[in-house]
Order: C-alpha cells, then structure tokens, then sequence
C-alpha cells in the first residue's frame, strides 16, 4: 500500500498527503506496532520524507526467516549522495520492524537490473542488508530515520556501495567511462539511480574478454584532487566530532536518566509518607473528639455532684451508683447478696475454727446461708441471660437500617 497520488506535484501537498495516507495506516489495527509509540512513528516518517522527497512511506510485507509474514511500514526510493562532486543516487528500502523505534530499522540496498553491489564493502553486506555505526549505537527515543539517512548519504559518499556493469552494444557509440552512470542533480524517486564505482584495477563482476577492464580515468586537475581531498577530510573530521558529541549527549541523557528515576522513587517516598502523616492526623483528630467528649460528661458530672461533696460522711455508699435499668439493678442487688453471703460463711468458717461456735448450730446457718446465696446466684444468671436477649432483639431491630 502506497501514499496516493496528489494532483499538485509541489512539496507542501506531497507532505500532506504523506502525512494523510500515515494517519490513516497508523490509525487500522493491521500493523504491529504498539499504540504508544505510533505518533512517533509518524513524525520519523514525516520528517524522512520531508528532508528526502524520494523516500516514500509505504506498507508492505515483509517475511522473516523463519516464515512468518507480517505488514510493515517502509520508506522505499532513493537516497543522494555526492561523489567527487557529483550527485548520484542509491536505491534503498527501511523496514520499521514491529520493535521499531525502540529498536533500528532493518536497511537494505536495492540494486536494479544494471547495478552491483561491491565485493567486499564495509558496510553492505552481498545481500543489500547496511550495517552503520549509527545502527548499531541505535539510543531510543533520541535515534530517527532523518539522522540515519543523513550518515548513510555521507558513508556512501565515502565508498560507494554500488556500481554500474557495463554492457556493450554494437548500435550505441563506444562511452569514455562505460563505468559510471549518468549522474542526475534531482533527488526524485521517478529518477532511476546511478551509482558510480570506485577504481578497480579487474572487475569480477563484468563481462568476459575486454569487456570487464574499467576504462581509463581523464587527467584531473591538482587543485580539484586537492579539494576533493579536503573535503573527504573535512567530512571525515565532522563526522568523528558529531559521533563524539553524541556520544557525550548519550552519557549525559543516561545520568539525567538515572537522576530522573531517583527523583521519582524519592517522590514515591515522600508521597507515602505524607499520605501517613495525614492518616495519623485524622486519627489523632478523632481520639481528640473523643478525648473532649469525655472531658464534657465529665465536667457536667463534677458539677452535678459537687454540692453533695460537702460533707462526706452523708453520702451513702448505695447511692453513689444508680443502675440504669430494672433489670440492671437487680443484678447489682443480687451480686451484693452473693458476696455478703460469702463473707458471712467466712466469718462463720472462722469461729468454728476458733471454738467459738458450736459445730451443729455452723452447720445449720451454713445450709440456710448456701441455700439463699444459690438461690441469688441463680437470680443473677437468669438476668443476664434476659439482658442478653434484650441486646440480641435490639440490635436485630436496628438491622434494617442499615441495609442497603
């Protein structure tokens, strides 16, 4: 699937529609990659598109090796290099691979009928596959397609990964330099590219006879060789100095990485702290509720009862506490039974031991007492469970209220 057509041919209405044909591929669910990194997807392929008119973003399919198929996104044309001061261009596809950016895309040379690629070069292996510094050191999310695009234009100017064979015809006039290929100024992808070759004393890849010796270069002048030479070498310094600034950019990005996740943990930190400091607050605020409740019923109390405080010795003991219901004060008078019983039987326990009383008449009092103590005790055990009841059958009553 490629871009459609616009019926302007000029810049702004190709990006627009580049841009349209991207919002729309990235927007179907067919292609495999994440949803959080598809805008910047797009923006890498605008971008290329943008600064290299000839590489046009498409989809394809694309066949990994273990068999598997999938629809990928690729920027497919040529790419310009400049050559002894010549422009030409080379044939190249990017494949944005499903892990892409977070991974480098997958570049490969695309030779036409007329081209090789050349045996051996650094950088491209015999099957097309490129293989760059910049691939390798690929740092997401600050690596783009743009910034890779521009080290391939200047490694390929360096040493050109194509060349053209030569094939000789009766009907045409014999070319100086068979070799190269017309060069064309235009970065356009409806030019078919043109690589020229480097000079090689036997081309292994020509034709049999005369046919496959490269012709002789024309006498250059000192002072172009010269430029030429500085250039190659200005290129080269500039290159070694943005790999070492990048490098450099990498370390710091990693530190301010490193730096970022120690200040999200601290925030992590002090988040929870703070959300216990406001917890311990609240509680704090609720005991303090409670604490002043207390301290009110308190005060009303002391007020109430001060004038009785006068004298002592005129309070009565029995009327210091008053139960709150029938049932509770039974309980009260039963359990003070219970216990002057006891300490009756104590006393009586004592003066049998003393000889102070006669065994007979202990044993009578004893009986009598234990007769009344089981029978208040007995008392005392059917009112509580009555109590009991009574709190089981109100809270039941207050159920419904709380039912949802």
């Amino acid at each position: 699937m490629v871009p459609p057509t616009p019926s302007t041919h000029g810049g702004a209405s190709n990006a627009q529609y580049t841009q349209q044909f991207l919002s729309s591929v990235l927007s179907q669910r067919g292609l495999p990659y994440p949803e959080d990194v598809k805008w910047l997807i797009r923006q890498h392929l605008v971008s290329l598109s943008e600064s290299y008119p000839s590489l046009q973003p498409k989809t394809s399919v694309y066949t990994h090796n273990d068999g598997r198929a999938v629809t990928l996104l690729q920027a497919d044309g040529t790419l310009p290099m400049l050559f002894q001061g010549v422009t030409y261009n080379i044939p190249v596809v990017f494949w944005l691979m499903e892990s892409y950016p977070k991974h480098p895309p997958l570049v490969y040379v695309n030779p036409t009928r007329d081209m090789i690629i050349k045996r051996p070069h650094p950088f491209v292996n015999p099957s097309g596959n490129v293989s760059i510094p910049y691939l390798h050191n690929w740092v997401y999310p600050s690596s783009n397609l743009l910034d890779l695009a521009r080290d391939l234009s200047l490694y390929f100017a360096r040493d050109p990964p194509l060349y053209s064979q030569r094939r000789p015809s009766s009907n045409n006039p014999p070319n100086p330099n068979p070799n190269f290929a017309a060069p064309t100024h235009s970065v356009s992808v409806a030019a078919q590219p043109a690589i020229p070759p480097r000079s090689y004393p036997q081309s292994p890849y020509g034709g049999g006879g005369g046919s496959g010796r490269v012709a002789p270069r024309r006498e250059e002048d000192a002072g172009e060789v010269f430029r030429r030479d500085a250039m190659n070498k200005l290129v080269e310094r500039v290159d070694g100095d943005v790999r070492e600034l990048r490098r450099r950019r990498e370390g710091e990005m990693e530190g301010m990485f490193n730096a970022q996740a120690v200040l999200r943990k601290r925030e992590e930190e002090i988040g929870r702290g703070f959300r216990g400091m406001l917890e311990e607050k609240e509680a704090l605020e609720q005991q303090l509720q409670v604490v002043l409740m207390n301290s009110d019923v308190l005060e009303e109390w002391l007020r109430e009862n001060e004038g009785k405080m006068v004298d002592a010795r005129s309070v009565s003991v029995d009327e210091a506490f008053e139960p709150c219901d029938a049932l509770s004060k039974q309980i009260l008078e039963c359990t003070a039974a219970d216990l002057a019983i006891e300490d009756v039987i104590y006393s009586l326990d004592k003066a049998v031991q003393e000889g102070a009383m006669p065994f007979d008449q202990y044993l009578r009092s004893v009986r009598l007492l234990s007769r009344e103590q089981f029978l208040h005790r007995a008392t005392t055990s059917k009112v509580r469970a009555a109590q009991m009841q009574a709190q089981v059958n109100s809270m039941a009553a207050r159920a419904p209220q709380y039912a949802v």
